[in-house]
């Protein structure tokens, strides 16, 4: 009998301990993400119903270290869990996920190919750029005939909530490009600018997490 191990064992076994790594670090960046979704603020300008979390930042580290699957499975993790304490009936839980999946999924998809800092930077940006302009289609066509029809609110009484803090905001349209608009912008600048600012210690923990789930590579 050979002492050998066979090459089959061991590449299950790095498979395995692959994917314990990969669930492990998404569980981690999952709570992170919860907790950080607690911490809402409001912004100048904008309606009192946008509110501002960090929420972001562990989920598109997440996308970085683990690709955009896990991100998008992260956002999707986040949301959920935080479903039972929901104001919005889950309104504002279904457009978060789908505007954050867009985010951190279309970021962690360029990084993915481009595993840099200039890479990270482009991505980052493409990411706030997609993020922005897919809030338009997802307001005006799901969130806002949501809260109408679930919570009861017409649009005269949302932009009367908006013009409170902007007076512009006189029609849909106007709410659209004048507050979801840059909201989103802000928020993925700001998750973008705080995910640069700690990139040393970020890719280092992406490129541990990198070369452990990829033993073979």
């Amino acid at each position: 009998m050979s002492d050998q191990l066979d090459p089959t064992v061991v590449s299950n076994a790095s498979k395995r301990r692959a994917a314990n790594i990969r669930i492990a670090a998404a569980a981690i960046f999952t709570a992170m993400a919860v907790v950080l979704m607690y911490l809402e603020v409001p912004l100048p300008l904008m309606p009192p119903f946008l509110k501002f979390d960090f929420s972001e930042i562990p989920v598109l580290v997440g996308s970085f270290a683990l690709g955009p699957v896990y991100g998008i499975i992260i956002e999707l993790l986040k949301n959920l869990i935080h479903l039972p304490v929901t104001g919005t009936m889950g309104i504002g839980e279904l457009s978060n996920f789908i505007t954050g999946s867009i985010f951190v999924g279309t970021s962690g998809l360029i990084y993915k190919k481009h595993r840099s800092r200039k890479g990270a930077l482009i991505a980052m940006l493409t990411g706030t750029l997609a993020l922005a302009a897919a809030g338009v289609p997802v307001n005006a066509f799901i969130n806002l005939p949501l809260y109408g029809s679930m919570m009861g609110l017409t649009m005269d009484k949302v932009i009367g909530m908006s013009q409170g803090a902007n007076p512009l905001i006189t029609s849909e349209l106007r709410l659209l490009l004048l507050a979801f608009v840059p909201f989103n912008l802000f928020k993925g600048i700001v998750v973008s600018a705080v995910t640069f600012l700690v990139y040393k210690p970020v890719s280092n923990l992406i490129k541990q997490l990198y070369q452990k789930a990829n033993p073979e590579q």
